[in-house]
């Protein structure tokens, strides 16, 4: 067991001027940043990993589509906090961005441009030819300016009807400022002329209109941009001057606020006033629709990017329509009509002894293992459902992060609490972009009379774990659920997690002390098996590495194999790179960012990386460690981040049943040799497709067929007992008859 009192690590931040790379390289061989890949490049390099899932043919045609509007919410995101934290460095004058690769702000914001570029480029691409094959299924975009005289009749007669109404045209001169413009929201930019003089204005588009308009002729459905509309009419609404230029464009806000907690008399409050805080902050992005007959040397262009105050490294000029998330609802309108456009649907095995009442049994019997959304995520809403309503429940302790809109867990907890359980729950408000959703779960939640944590100061409950207390046979009995995802039921079906449901004592006191600990006031408790951040999974980490580099030494046979979202945090990478340097054998399965520097000569050649992006968001972190043979593995709520290992309060924990960890580790085997959905890292930073001329996998389809496979097993299972309990009545009630 790794040790569990070490000194907490220096947490790691942008450097102090008073250093300088070279005083810092001196002290640590390890400080060369051409070691390392940057954090932000690495993550466009997994956005450019989604965006080409839509070129792989054998997803279906929707799907990718999806995949194009995954990459642009993906990147709206990015910008409102990754490319919003390094420009306010950059207006900040701090000399060093990050301490891995070293460079400035400026640097790195002309690093982000050029790779955000290449993957917006390609994105347009592949959208211009996907958009063209619509017209197989009866759907086809145009501009306004190909309509025939019936179209266009019908999309004037909806503008002046549906749109002109809602507009409100905005002068901008000495007299009338800029105005505030909303956040993502779609804008068209007019630049007039009267008397020899020009003028500009603005139009804002209410995020409340349609985005497109369809117009229905026979079978055939047309999509006309609103924005294309608003562009085309833009005349009417300004009368007795000349339109000269007129396009839309999209700002992207700030989102990087930092909740100051301190003195705070109410959290909840706080968090609220934060959000609409966030809501005007300072513009990150300006995004403009070249597509319009806008010259790409404009003075319009500069005319925005200086009314916004922003550098030309935040200017980006697309050549079709601006947000592709539009297409989110596309695929919806055609999915239904064509759902073999969409990947088969499929159930996730549902064992019936894992509902109800009857689940706490099988608990009591072993511990429970699930992989979803192979295994279905019931059993965790039901665990949570049939305590609420179990009168032998006492009490029912949980944390909460991100929930999903009506969520089931939520509703029973309420119960649980109207039921006269003493219902404990930690709801995360600083959950970012969920602040607002859970404030409201947290206002619910009180008023049904549970006792809602908020948290600990300064720093994020990104655990997941639930406990629930009965009372049976005149004895206190405890279930505990731990897990790697979120308790959102909707996701769940989206992303693979791992949990277990287990009674062993340990764990169940463990996770007694950890809410105990969350609630009152006492000392970091001493964990039997559990190890919580801040620092102690990074600690534990540290200390299974050095093992693994003592077995390699004594035995030769040291091995990791870990999977997590991403890895950043720069002490534990020196740690692998150590562990390389003796021969232990790492593979690395990240689906995000990846710092890391695999197959370096003399640095990191015994280390392998790969990202595995599917059909399902790869979520669960999964850590093994082989131990001279032994087997060591965790689950946990964590990524190899250093956030994870600082600045949140995250949970890992063992696997103590035998056959469980067989199975995760023949998951980690299956992962390790997908040829399909997988791409390998090279030193060089590119990701490689591998060789898919021997075997051919594609690890998500394969689970789910094992998923298909175990339900129609247990199924038979469950049929054949049917049968054998009909034979048995029917010969009980024979022999019935005789004695009558």
């Amino acid at each position: 067991m790794a040790s569990k009192n070490k000194k907490n690590k220096t947490d790691e931040k942008p450097l102090k001027k008073s250093f300088t790379l070279e005083e810092i390289q001196e002290k640590d061989p390890y400080d060369q940043p051409e070691y390392y890949f940057n954090r932000e490049l690495s993550w466009l390099d997994f956005n450019y990993r989604v965006i080409d899932e839509a070129n792989d043919l054998d997803n279906p045609f929707l799907e990718q589509l999806n995949f194009l509007a995954i990459g642009s919410s993906n990147l709206d995101e990015f910008f409102m906090v990754r490319v919003a934290g390094v420009y306010d460095q950059y207006l900040a004058g701090v000399e060093i961005s990050e301490n891995k690769t070293y460079m400035s702000p400026k640097e790195l914001l002309d690093e982000i441009q050029k790779s955000n570029q290449r993957n917006i480029t390609e994105q347009y691409r592949r959208y211009h030819e996907l958009t063209y094959y619509l017209s197989n299924y009866n759907y086809e975009i145009k501009r306004i300016a190909t309509l025939n005289e019936a179209e266009l009749a019908s999309v004037k007669d909806y503008f002046d009807n549906m749109i002109l109404p809602t507009l409100s045209p905005i002068g901008i001169d000495a007299y009338k400022a800029f105005p505030h413009l909303i956040n993502k929201a779609l804008n068209i930019m007019v630049v007039l002329e009267k008397n020899g003089k020009s003028f500009h204005a603005l139009v804002p588009i209410p995020p409340l209109l349609d985005r497109y308009k369809i117009l229905t002729a026979t079978n055939q459905r047309t999509l006309v941009f609103t924005e294309d509309i608003i562009a085309h009419f833009i005349d009417s609404m300004f009368k007795g001057y000349e339109v000269v230029e007129a396009f839309p464009f999209r700002i992207t806000r700030n989102a990087d606020f930092n909740i100051r907690e301190e003195g705070a008399s109410d959290l909840l409050v706080l968090i609220e006033d934060y959000v609409k805080q966030r809501r005007n902050g300072m513009a990150i992005r300006l995004e403009i629709d070249t597509s319009y007959g806008l010259a790409v040397d404009s003075p319009t262009i500069n005319f925005l990017s200086d009314v916004l105050e922003l550098e030309k490294t935040n200017v980006y000029l697309i050549n079709g329509p601006l947000d592709l998330t539009y297409l989110f609802d596309l695929i919806d309108l055609l999915r239904d009509k064509h759902p073999e456009l969409s990947y088969k649907p499929f159930e996730p095995y549902l064992n019936p002894k894992h509902l109800g009442l009857e689940l706490f049994d099988s608990i009591k019997e072993q511990d429970l293992f699930f992989h979803h959304p192979y295994d279905s995520f019931q059993p965790v809403v039901s665990l949570i459902e049939s305590a609420a309503n179990d009168p032998k429940t006492i009490a029912i302790k949980q944390t909460l992060y991100r929930v999903s809109k009506n969520s089931p867990i939520i509703a029973a907890l309420k119960r649980a609490a109207d039921n006269g359980k003493e219902v404990t729950v930690l709801v995360e408000l600083k959950a970012r972009f969920d602040e607002e959703n859970n404030v409201f779960w947290a206002r619910e939640l009180e008023e049904a009379g549970c006792h809602v944590l908020y948290g600990i100061s300064d720093l994020k409950t990104h655990s997941k774990i639930s406990l629930v207390i009965k009372k049976e046979d005149d004895r206190i009995q405890q279930y505990v659920h731990l897990g790697t995802g979120n308790y959102n039921e909707k996701t769940a079906r989206l992303y693979t997690d791992m949990g277990i449901m287990s009674v062993d004592p340990a764990l169940t006191e463990d996770a007694s002390k950890f809410f105990n600990y969350l609630s009152g006031y006492s000392q970091r408790p001493e964990y039997k098996h559990l190890h919580v951040s801040p620092f102690e999974i990074r600690d534990s980490l540290l200390d299974y590495i050095d093992e693994e580099i003592g077995y390699q030494k004594e035995f030769g046979n040291g091995r990791i194999v870990a999977k997590m979202n991403s890895l950043t945090d720069k002490t534990i990478i020196k740690k692998l790179y150590e562990a390389s340097q003796v021969g232990v054998q790492i593979d690395l399965i990240i689906r995000g960012i990846c710092c890391l520097k695999p197959g370096v000569e003399g640095l990191s050649e015994t280390i392998r990386v790969r990202s595995i992006v599917g059909r399902l968001l790869e979520h669960s972190r999964v850590y093994y460690f082989n131990r001279n043979n032994e087997n060591h593995l965790f689950l946990s709520s964590a990524d190899m981040m250093t956030r994870n290992m600082t600045q949140r309060v995250e949970i890992e924990f063992p696997i103590l049943d035998k056959q469980i960890e067989d199975n995760i580790v023949d998951i980690l085997k299956m992962q390790l040799e997908d040829t399909l959905k997988a791409r390998v890292l090279q030193s060089n930073g590119l990701y490689e497709r591998p060789n898919r001329e021997t075997v051919k996998l594609n690890s998500q389809e394969a689970m789910i067929k094992d998923a298909q496979a175990r339900s129609a097993q247990l199924n038979q299972e469950i049929e054949e007992k049917q049968e054998q309990r009909t034979v048995k009545e029917g010969w009980f009630a024979r022999i019935l008859r005789r004695f009558q």
